[in-house]
């Protein structure tokens, strides 16, 4: 039984490179000690029973009190349990004493067969859908999201992470290659389309939902902050359109009345959302939009305005040049830490953790959300999991993986020969007792 105390014990004999890198070194050097622990004390017992077998049989046959007699039995029946689960024990790893005995060495002779078992058991029973939906549930992944993504420190370091990732991805983009994509895919596109629908839908939901009043805003603000910058210039034009047989003070008055008359129109157009220039520039904005969507001639004309964009041999340096300036842009947004874009992203990370653990129909959401992604996961691709199992095993080398099962099993099932020596010497003295008794 030299085989049953070393093999297999000794550091660096494992030559596999699958199962084979047994991740904590101290850990591993622990499971062995305490695997060779067990076969010395489970090999001792045996010893030992034959040891007081032997001492009880030649001291029966010489004769010895009739207490002898059950202690021989007993220790008979335990040396007779303790070889046959060693042998039990021994035949799941290797063939004992080196023998060729069939129905031995059953893990490195059957490791496929019993990785594809475990493959099959694993994603029957562990990788069926109501276990991860019910398994999801449990862990609360709104809460545990929520609780962690509100903290400041977290969503910055989220925000940096994405922002880093971007940056890279977007300094890797070549100017050809966006000039490309540019020419072969995009214009393409856009050529085969008619914009003057397009284009008046897009006008007629801008005007409707108002967004272009910002852009009304932007420019009635710069015309007031125009006028107050410059009232020499506009009263210099006003007096220069003036006739020349006017005099001179009626000039100033008129120039200055227009000039003050000016500064109210913009200051009313700004502060009145309802003025009239406001709602002229609303209906024609919306009678363009409706005559892009109708009108034959003018959908013509842009059409012709297209192909002439387009064909126009500046068009390719505009592309780049647009690129250019949008990846500038995008690099300063995701670069920056202490920017706009970064500081309100975190921000928006941070609330959004804030509401999933204070909003429970928000965390439900969530969670069902969570649960029906793994479940559509493991439903799609509970195979190919579940073959990483069966595949991972035949990849191993026989012998190794019967170390490596025996280094992480091999000390339970030194109980069973212990349990079998002291179970097998009990029923041979019960055995013995009640042939005394009844025979």
């Amino acid at each position: 039984m030299a085989d049953e105390v070393a093999g297999g014990d000794s550091p660096g004999s494992d030559p596999s490179s699958g199962l084979l890198a047994a991740g904590d070194p101290a850990a591993e050097a622990r499971m062995r000690h305490g695997l060779r622990r067990m076969r010395v004390i489970a090999t001792t017992l045996l010893a030992v029973m034959v040891t007081v077998y032997i001492i009880a049989w030649r001291w029966g046959a010489s004769g010895a009190p009739g207490w002898v007699d059950y202690v021989a039995a007993a220790a008979e029946a335990g040396t007779v349990g303790a070889l046959a689960d060693w042998f039990a024990v021994t035949a799941l790893f290797r063939h004992p004493l080196g023998l060729p005995i069939p129905h031995t060495a059953i893990i490195p002779h059957r490791k496929d067969a019993l990785g594809r078992g475990l493959q099959s058991f694993v994603g029957t029973h562990f990788l069926a859908e109501d276990v991860v939906r019910e398994k999801v549930d449990q862990l609360g992944v709104a809460a545990r999201v929520g609780t962690w993504l509100r903290r400041p420190e977290n969503a910055e370091r989220i925000t940096a992470e994405v922002s880093s990732r971007a940056a890279a991805m977007i300094s890797g983009i070549e100017d050809d290659l966006v000039r490309e994509l540019v020419e072969k895919s995009v214009l393409p596109r856009l050529l085969e389309r008619r914009w003057a629908g397009a284009l008046g839908l897009a006008l007629d939901r801008v005007v409707t939902e108002g967004t272009h009043h910002h852009l009304v805003d932007l420019l009635v603000s710069e015309a007031d902050e125009w006028l107050r910058a410059n009232p020499d210039t506009v009263l210099r034009l006003v007096r220069e359109q003036a006739p020349t047989w006017s005099p001179r003070w009626l000039d100033e008055a008129v120039a200055a009345r227009a000039y003050a008359e000016a500064l109210r129109f913009v200051a009313d157009l700004r502060d009145d959302r309802g003025h009239r220039l406001r709602r002229a520039i609303d209906t024609f904005l919306l009678t363009f939009a409706e005559r892009l969507r109708t009108d034959p001639e003018l959908g013509e004309k842009v059409e012709a305005l297209k192909r002439r964009i387009v064909a126009h041999p500046e068009a390719d340096r505009a592309v780049t040049a647009i690129w250019v300036t949008a990846r500038g842009v995008l690099l300063d947004l995701t670069t920056d830490p202490h920017g706009a874009a970064r500081t309100r992203a975190a921000e928006t990370l941070a609330a959004f953790g804030g509401r999933l653990v204070t909003e429970p129909e928000l965390a439900a959401t969530v969670d069902r959300a969570a649960a029906d992604v793994a479940t559509r996961a493991v439903r799609r691709y509970r195979e190919d999991i579940a073959a990483v199992i069966g595949d991972t095993v035949a990849r191993w080398e026989p012998a190794a993986t019967s170390r490596r099962i025996e280094l992480h099993v091999g000390r339970d099932l030194q109980f069973i020969r212990i349990n079998g020596t002291v179970v097998g010497a009990l029923a041979g003295l019960v055995i013995h007792l009640l042939t005394e008794v009844l025979l």
